[in-house]
């Protein structure tokens, strides 16, 4: 078994996984344009379907004048906590690929995208950040503010600081603070086919 972050996997793996978490405790630092841009070329390798590449990043750094505008697409409860992050970014894909027969509908963009996030985040914790992804965004207007093209999806927000201590922030996000644990993996791998189960 493997221990960190008050978390314990079943099998043994790199503690790099256990100690990425979402934390909203941030300490106000800017993050460096070198350190951001780390992190992105983390996510260009990442995996994706015909190398079609669909991930978009579109980012602000703290005390920049780009940061105003991403900030307020966010939803008030987040942005609550994300005001003492040190960048803000959001993550878009491409709908569509690139085939020998033309533009089409991608099956895995959004997969794929995921996929990218998830090695962003990871390079972030091992730069001795932390990244914190949501949703909590006007999803209607991100589109325009960010001049976002047709045939893109805007995924997800990720606030990117340093880790402060849970008491800065408010009663009822400290107790949020706590890395939370995963289901175990009998409830979502099945050898096989998926298990037939009651409702």
């Amino acid at each position: 078994m493997t221990s960190a972050n008050s978390r314990t996997a079943d099998h043994p793996i790199d503690p790099l996984f256990l100690e990425r978490c979402s934390p909203r405790a941030f300490t106000g630092e800017a993050v460096s344009e070198a350190d951001l841009l780390t992190m992105i070329e983390a996510a260009r390798w990442a995996p994706s379907s015909f190398n079609s590449q669909p991930w978009r990043f579109i980012y602000a750094l703290r005390d920049t004048p780009q940061w105003g505008p991403l900030f307020d697409l966010l939803v008030p409860s987040n942005q609550n906590w994300v005001k003492d992050a040190g960048a803000l970014l959001f993550l878009v894909s491409n709908q569509m690929m690139n085939t020998k027969s033309g533009l089409k509908p991608s099956w895995s963009a959004s997969f794929d995208t995921g996929t990218a996030s998830a090695m962003f985040q990871l390079q972030a914790n091992k730069l001795g950040w932390h990244a914190h992804g949501m949703v909590g965004f006007d999803k209607e207007r991100a589109p325009g503010v960010l001049n976002v093209p047709a045939n893109h999806r805007v995924e997800a927000a990720f606030a990117v600081g340093r880790r402060a201590d849970p008491a800065t922030l408010p009663e009822e996000l400290r107790a949020r603070e706590t890395p939370n644990g995963r289901h175990p993996i009998t409830d979502f791998a099945f050898e096989g086919i998926f298990p037939v189960r009651e409702a």
